[in-house]
């Protein structure tokens, strides 16, 4: 019997469709929802599930940027074949992409007992979350907002990309807020920071989805609730990226600060109250 029934995934594929882009924690809302649902979130299992549904969002990113990542992809191949191709911005942006991912693969890789072990842990979600915010808002103040897309560089991909390390040791910290505001200390505007925290998300978080893809088939995740929940969350993700490109446009992050906080010390409140267990 699947440790998860497809009701259950289908609302956990909503709330990871609407929290994966967004600076809130995907990681960490899942796993209250999973803990107010009694599914033990240090679970084999439900961890997989958690990482192959994020695929589904992952596929929403490749739908909404099909033409950006044609033309980035487009370029990188004719760069490979002609050398004159390879001053052109999308030709190096594609190597950033792929070299910015190395770090969070190798340490996802040589830290997984520690991320699927004590790191899971509700209570470093509660504490991850409310330290996110003070680094958003500071990087929010900090930033000068004054660089666009075609501005980064491989410095900026590097350290971006390397950021998602933070999300990925501390979950609740919000692969989505490191790297935006790490963008933003760079000085790159909240639009520019968004879309290229899209980007380095897709080669990372496709990855854990198949890497994990076993995991979820072979320990008590049933084809039925590991389908729902990757659908609803394709469709919500969707949704939710349009929505968060023309919210940064004309507002600060200062919403998602105080959300955060807001959820932070609820879950800690839900924990020490025997509500929940981290």
């Amino acid at each position: 019997m699947s440790v998860i029934s497809v009701g259950q995934a289908v609302v956990l594929g909503a709330v990871e469709g609407v929290t994966e882009f967004l600076p809130v924690s995907s990681t960490g809302h899942l796993k209250i929802v999973e803990g107010l649902m009694g599914i033990p979130v240090d679970d084999d299992a439900v961890i997989g599930f958690s990482a192959v549904i994020q695929v589904g969002a992952i596929a929403a990113v490749l739908v909404y940027f099909f033409k950006d990542i044609v033309r980035i992809v487009s370029a990188w191949g004719r760069g490979l074949r002609d050398r004159e191709e390879r001053y052109h911005h999308d030709y190096k942006f594609a190597w950033w992409v792929i070299c910015a991912t190395v770090p969070i693969v190798a340490v996802g890789l040589a830290a997984k007992p520690l991320i699927e072990g004590p790191l899971a842990s509700l209570w470093v979600v509660a504490g991850s979350l409310i330290a996110g915010s003070g680094v958003m808002w500071a990087a929010d103040q900090m930033g000068r907002h004054k660089r666009g897309e075609d501005d980064t560089s491989f410095k900026d991909a590097m350290l971006v990309g390397s950021s998602q390390i933070l999300a990925l040791l501390f979950p609740g910290f919000s692969r989505s807020g490191a790297t935006m505001s790490t963008a933003l200390i760079l000085d790159l505007d909240r639009v520019a920071a968004t879309r290229l925290s899209f980007f380095l998300g897709i080669p990372a978080l496709t990855g854990a989805g198949l890497y994990e893809l076993k995991d979820a088939l072979g320990t008590g995740v049933g084809e039925a609730p590991l389908a729902a929940g990757t659908i609803v969350s394709f469709v919500v993700a969707y949704g939710s990226i349009a929505w968060l490109l023309r919210f940064v446009a004309e507002h600060s992050f200062n919403a998602f600060v105080i959300y955060r906080i807001v959820v932070g010390v609820l879950l800690f409140g839900l924990l020490g109250a025997g509500v929940l267990h981290g």
